[in-house]
This record gives C-alpha cells, structure tokens and sequence, in this order.
C-alpha cells in the first residue's frame, strides 16, 4: 500500500463563525474519533494533517495540496457544511469519508455526498478504507461494525493532534477522554439506548492521566463517556493512584443516580468541579435520577434537594431537560421546571427541545411510524433551532409560547442575578453569565420569538410546521445561506432536503423480506 495523504476534519462549528464564544471555546469541544482515526492512519504509515475547525479556520489553505483521503467528522447540525466541503474536495479527486453522529443517524442520505460513510468504526474499519481508497459512485459505500470498538488510543497516543488542537484555545485548554463507550441505561430518545455498555482500559487511562501531568501544572480534562461514573470506584482508584488529591480538573456527564453524597465526596477529593446530569423529564425516566417511583411535584422537591446537595461538593452543574416529550401536558412540566429554577438557583438549566435523529434511537422508529417526524433540515436538528417532532399534547404556537415563557424565566436578569449570587467559584460565576447572555441563553429567546411570529403571521410556515407542506420556508433558507458562507455554492443540489422517514421505510423493507 503506497504513502497516502490524509486530512482528518472535526467540525466542531457548522460553518464560518468568529464570535468571542468561538475562538474561546470551540478548541475545548474537539471530538475524540477524529483524533484516534489521525492516529490510525498515522499507524499504518500515512502523512496527517488533522484540523478541529472552530469556525475561524480557511479549510481551503489549512490542508496541504495533493492531498488523496478526507475524513470529515460531523454531527448532524454540521451535516450541511460536510456535504458541501465532500462536494469542493470530491471535485478536486479527492477520496471523502464522514463518520461520527450523523454518519451514524442518517447513512443512506450521507451515502449521496461521500464516497465511504462509516458507523461503528474499528480500526479494521479504516485500514479497509485506506486499502481501497478509491471513489465510490453514484452512491458511497457504508461500512459499520457491529459494535463499539474494545479500545481506542489514549491521550499518549492522540497527543500530537490534541496539542495542536489546543493551541487554538487562547485561556481555557481542556484534553478530551474517553473511559466508556455506551450506557446501561435505555433512554429511547437517546443514540446510545442500544449500545452496551463497556469500559476502557483502566491501565491506558492511568498511563494518560501519569503523563497530562508532565504538560500541565493542574490538567483539565473533559470525560467524553456517555455516563460517566458507572464503574465508580475503579475510575476514582485510577484516579487517586495517580497522583495527590486535586491533581486534576474534571467535567463529566453522569446520571443522578451515580451521584450520591458518599461519591460525591471522593469526587470532591479528585477534582471534579463540574458534572452535566440529565434530569430530562418529571414524569419520566426516574431510573437515571434514582426517582423511579416519583414524578411531578414529588420528584421536583426529591432533585432539587439532590441537586442543592451536590453544590456542597461540585461548583458547577448543568440540569438537562428535555422539552414536549409525549409524557407532557399542559402547564405543568414547564411551570415546575421554573420551580426548579427557583429551588435550585445555582444549577444552569440546559433545555433540548425533543428531536428525532434518523436512525439513532428506537423511539424514532415510533415517531415516524405515526408521521410526526417533519423534514426539517440537518443544520437545525441540534436540539433547540427547531423541533422535528410534532408535539403529542400542544399545538405549536401554545408549545412556543410555553418554551419562550419559561426561556424568559430562566434567563431574566433576577435569574441570572440569583444563579450568580448561589454559584460558588468565579469561574462558574463567569461560564454562567456568558452561557446566559450569549447565543445559548438570550440569543435562544431572541430565536423562539422569530418563530411563534412567523407561526401566527406566516400561512405557508405554520403550514410546514403542520406537515400540510414540505416547501421550506425561506426564513430557514436565508439563515443556511448566512451560515454557510461561502459554502453555501458548494452545497449539492437537494442536500437541503431529505426524506424523515427513511428509517420506517428501510425497517419495513427488511421485514417484507423477512417474510
């Protein structure tokens, strides 16, 4: 197998973007696999050049010339600008690969724009890829396995695609780890409901954390595990055999369920300062908050008593909570989650509104099945530009405005104000005023509003929203556009659109066949 030349792109940023917000923090938000396909290929003797693209980058001038393979790593709200940078390569006969989420989510529309899309990716995956690194046309070939692979490189390993990665981050340098892969809990919404649960090698992950201490006086480290925490006590012994408490910082994703007082307070020792728990609904999914038998008024006052609990031990937390899943009605879930904010003032509340992601959860399949899946573009499936799922108890303007009240509530000034005055740490104190006031918070409201305006004025958007019509409204088109850039004429014809559907379909053709 010859030498070949190899770009490796993270699309941290779904298009040109050189906000303060940006330049900050899109270093930090790397993504793992990019870095371990780049030591892949470097391993079996190519020349790599990986870029994680914040949005301020010229992909045109960051990749050498002659370049012969391009991985493009993209979740869905950057699926759009993937297909246009596959499309500008592909024409200079270049080789284009996607992977990660939307790879994943959505294959067969991916199969139209790349050569090779991949799902779960083993290394064997991309020494195929590499051994046989020619187009694939008209439709590009899906390669997945059947599972997660058993272990990946570690940060020794990654380390010269991180470092260069980090570079970009002017104040804040956050390393990306990784202990497990998938979940044991079955969330139905979730890309990992389906997907065992399964450690790492803890002894690669001591070796990393022995050799971050020799590139930082204290490192911050960011678990890219989709629940962090379920092998507790064998993480916190790596942990502290390490080196002394507080070597490290430490920001996770974990379930409620995980964060008991006792675990708490070994995580306190070894540095956690920051944990992203999933709270999601208070009539549903309980086992992930240890509130199984709860809900409503009941489980609001039981996670908000949690929640208060861990401030004594961790300064920051994000609550994630999904909003218009089947299970609510009425006023109640929205007014109960401005309870929350009020009982547990500290605590940011992270709001998604529900979203279907192609093929990435089962409780799609069931959405499509009664046609409430709406063709929304990828490039606002990202939780909260738009919800692609019909409302099972709201018509959409009562739904809007439910959003847009309790999106008022949890980012007024006395909000913000409260939630300032209970964080503990300046540092926390800082990401919650800027997440606030930025895009995530403000920026959201200013957004929501646009839409219930086009909702009750505009005939043709609301008609779309009803599903009566799949005419996208040119509000959506201008904002691609404007986004995009100067991808935007490098977009293929029809990548805006895209059948919602696909999953139903492609799992009723197998059954047909089946039978």
């Amino acid at each position: 197998m010859s030498k070949l030349k190899i770009g490796v792109i993270d699309l941290v940023s779904k298009g040109p973007n050189n906000t303060l917000w940006a330049r900050i923090m899109h270093a930090n938000m790397a993504s793992i696999m990019p870095q371990v396909v780049a030591t892949w290929c470097e391993q079996e003797g190519h020349d790599v050049k990986l870029i994680c693209y914040t949005g301020t980058e010229d992909l045109r001038k960051e990749l050498p010339q002659g370049m012969d393979l391009i991985f493009i790593c993209a979740f869905t709200q950057a699926a759009l600008l993937s297909y246009a940078l596959s499309n500008y390569f592909r024409n200079q006969g270049i080789v284009t690969v996607l992977g990660g989420p939307h790879s994943r989510s959505y294959p067969d529309d991916a199969c139209k724009y790349f050569d090779y899309v991949t799902g779960f990716t083993h290394k064997s995956t991309i020494v195929q890829i590499l051994n046989n690194c020619t187009p694939q046309r008209p439709l590009g070939k899906y390669l997945s396995e059947a599972n997660q692979p058993a272990s990946l490189p570690g940060v020794v390993e990654r380390w010269r695609f991180i470092e260069s990665t980090l570079k970009k981050a002017p104040f804040l340098k956050i390393v990306p780890m990784i202990g497990s892969v998938g979940c044991p809990y079955t969330c139905p919404f979730c890309i990992d409901a389906t997907v065992p649960y399964q450690a790492l090698d803890f002894e690669t992950l001591k070796n990393d954390l022995r050799f971050l201490l020799t590139k930082f006086k204290k490192p911050l480290i960011v678990w890219h595990d989709p629940n962090f925490g379920v092998r507790f006590e064998s993480y916190m012994d790596a942990i502290a055999s390490v080196a002394p408490p507080k070597s490290f910082e430490f920001i996770a994703e974990s379930s409620l369920s995980i964060l008991t007082e006792d675990h708490l307070k070994v995580m306190q020792q070894n540095g956690f300062n920051a944990m992203l728990p999933g709270i999601e609904s208070w009539y549903e999914l309980g086992n992930k908050s240890r509130t199984s038998h709860n809900c409503g008024e009941e489980k609001l006052l039981k996670i908000s008593a949690h929640v208060n609990m861990i401030f004594r031990y961790i300064p920051y937390l994000q609550a994630n909570f999904v909003l218009g899943l089947d299970s609510d009605e009425g006023n109640e879930p929205f007014e109960l989650t401005k309870r929350f904010v009020d009982l547990s003032p500290a605590a940011f509340p992270g709001y998604s509104l529900l979203s279907a992601f192609g093929e990435s959860a089962p409780l799609n399949l069931e959405y499509q099945k009664t046609n409430r899946v709406l063709p929304f573009p990828f490039h606002f499936l990202n939780n909260h530009l738009a919800m692609n799922v019909k409302p099972k108890n709201y018509e959409w303007i009562d739904f809007y405005n439910k959003v847009i009240d309790l999106t008022e509530y949890s980012f007024s000034k006395k909000a913000i104000y409260r939630r300032i005055k209970a964080t503990p740490s300046f540092t926390s104190k800082w990401m919650n005023l800027m997440r606030a006031i930025s895009s995530e918070g403000w920026g959201r409201l200013r957004f929501y509003r646009e839409v219930r305006k086009n909702l009750i004025e505009n005939k043709p958007f609301r008609q779309y929203f009803e599903g009566e019509t799949t005419v996208l409204p040119q509000f959506y088109i201008n904002i691609i556009k404007k986004d995009l850039g100067e991808w935007w004429e490098w977009l293929p014809a029809g990548s805006i659109n895209h059948n919602p559907n696909i999953y139903l379909h492609k799992t009723s053709q197998q059954v047909n066949q089946l039978s």
